[in-house]
């Protein structure tokens, strides 16, 4: 073992404080040596993966490097319309990657194995389904559906083909979601009963509305080829290619761009196929530059009584305008307990709550109301029937989880992706899973826009009775 690796065990060793787990603490220490073993490990030259990405946004780029960083990977060819982001690809992976603004120029070529998908999110599902057919291993940025419809037959052409297909939520492949999980499964917060989860933010770039060239028009923007499945044809508008997560044409909103995140990591933790009934509302209550989604929205969701568990509540809200200041919240609650996930980069913690065995009686209670001997005699009887420890709550220690200094989720991530491409490993977030946490999150939108309670069947994968 190198002198770097025994450092980094030993600091893992000193990161992860599982109070009443010691051996879950090795074994996540065990884990880690395994992925730092695998990072270190040569890839030959058979077992490079050759990437394409489409669509060079803020989440193209980042997840180009993201990949870039995972070895046995090299970057073939980037498409976008906007040519400046082509001309930027150059600049930063090197002139010989193949540009376009055709993404079928990039599915025809037989050099290339795997897509990164991370367009504005109308376009997921077609460029996907086609990339599949043309023998591609596809990496979907989320959402992986523009419209629920989409799904099935996404899933439907990934059985067809076998392609390696994953979503782009790295959350199920963190290593605290991992422990979370471990922990809720181990009854670390007795039964689950509800779950409360949030984005907050608080500045105009977290409200999308994100810097545009000073060249974009007509000339740069092939604004044709981006509108092509529009029903009723625009002309050029910088914001709708620039900005598109303002515009239910081309984005999902912020429930597809942040609850589906809210959603796969509870569905991770939970082992959930996902609700039954959806209900959200919202409105544009700062932002109001011409947006036609909501910069705050709250939704409530019921889970039923399944055989992975029991029924729960789910409240999601993101708030585009929070004087609370920036920040993400899930919190899980048991009957015993609350799994705090407010930062998440960091790790967790659980605090536990038991109820003692004594019901309890007195103080803000009916008791008082009765009479001075049907008090005595409440007393006497509830005293003959409990003892003094039965009346103590259980004094519960809590448990705390960190994050390893420097961990990225992302590489993991992407790293599970590349071993389903070279090793034929399962893949941790593939379509059927990413469209069970795509769904619920897409009925908030419906929900929201039609201003009904949206009946989901989550085993089947569509909307109820339909």
């Amino acid at each position: 073992m190198s002198s770097d690796r025994r450092k980094f065990i030993k600091q893992l060793g000193g990161t992860i404080m599982l109070t009443s787990a010691s051996l879950s603490g090795i074994a996540a220490m065990e884990e880690h040596e395994y992925r730092i073993l695998q990072a270190e490990k040569r890839v030959g030259p058979n077992d490079k993966v050759r990437l394409a990405t489409i669509g060079m946004g803020i989440m193209g780029y980042n997840d180009t490097r993201t990949a870039l960083a995972c070895p046995g990977t090299e970057l073939a060819a980037c498409c976008d319309l906007y040519t400046g982001r082509l001309d930027h690809a150059k600049e930063e992976f090197g002139q010989s990657v193949f540009t376009t603004k055709n993404y079928q120029e990039i599915l025809d070529r037989k050099d290339i194995d795997a897509i990164i998908i991370a367009t504005s999110d109308n376009w997921h599902s077609t460029i996907a389904e086609a990339a599949m057919r043309a023998g591609k291993a596809v990496y979907s940025e989320k959402p992986m559906v523009h419209h629920l419809n989409e799904g099935l037959n996404e899933i439907k052409t990934q059985h067809e083909t076998k392609a390696v297909f994953q979503v782009g939520s790295q959350r199920v492949s963190s290593v605290t979601f991992k422990k979370a999980r471990e922990m809720y499964q181990a009854g670390a917060i007795g039964q689950i009963n509800s779950i409360e989860a949030s984005f907050n933010r608080q500045d105009a770039l977290g409200a999308w509305q994100y810097t545009i060239p000073l060249d974009a028009g007509s000339q740069t923007v092939d604004w044709a080829r981006y509108t092509a499945k529009d029903k009723v044809k625009h002309p050029y508008d910088e914001n709708k290619f620039f900005r598109w997560r303002n515009y239910r044409e081309y984005g999902t909103g912020v429930a597809g761009d942040l609850f589906v995140h809210l959603l796969s990591g509870i569905h991770f933790i939970t082992g959930s196929k996902g609700p039954d009934k959806i209900y959200s509302i919202g409105g544009t209550y700062y932002w109001k530059d011409g947006r036609n989604v909501p910069d705050v929205m709250s939704a409530v969701i019921e889970y039923p009584d399944t055989k992975e568990h029991p029924a729960f509540q789910v409240i999601l809200r993101v708030n585009f305008v929070s004087g609370d200041g920036e920040h993400s919240s899930t919190k899980i609650i048991g009957s015993e307990g609350v799994i705090d996930m407010s930062d998440e980069a960091s790790g967790f913690t659980i605090r536990n709550s038991k109820m003692s065995k004594a019901p309890g009686i007195g103080g803000w209670d009916s008791l008082t109301t009765y009479t001075a001997d049907m008090q005595k005699r409440l007393l006497d009887a509830y005293n003959a029937k409990y003892s003094d420890a039965d009346k103590q709550r259980p004094n519960l220690p809590g448990t705390t989880y960190k994050t390893p200094q420097g961990y990225d989720a992302n590489i993991d991530h992407m790293n599970s992706f590349l071993d389903g491409i070279r090793l034929g490993k399962p893949i941790v977030e593939d379509a059927v899973f990413g469209f069970r946490a795509a769904a619920p999150a897409l009925a908030c939108n419906e929900s929201y826009f039609q201003n009904k309670v949206i009946h989901w069947d989550a085993e089947n994968m569509k909307l109820a009775g339909v």
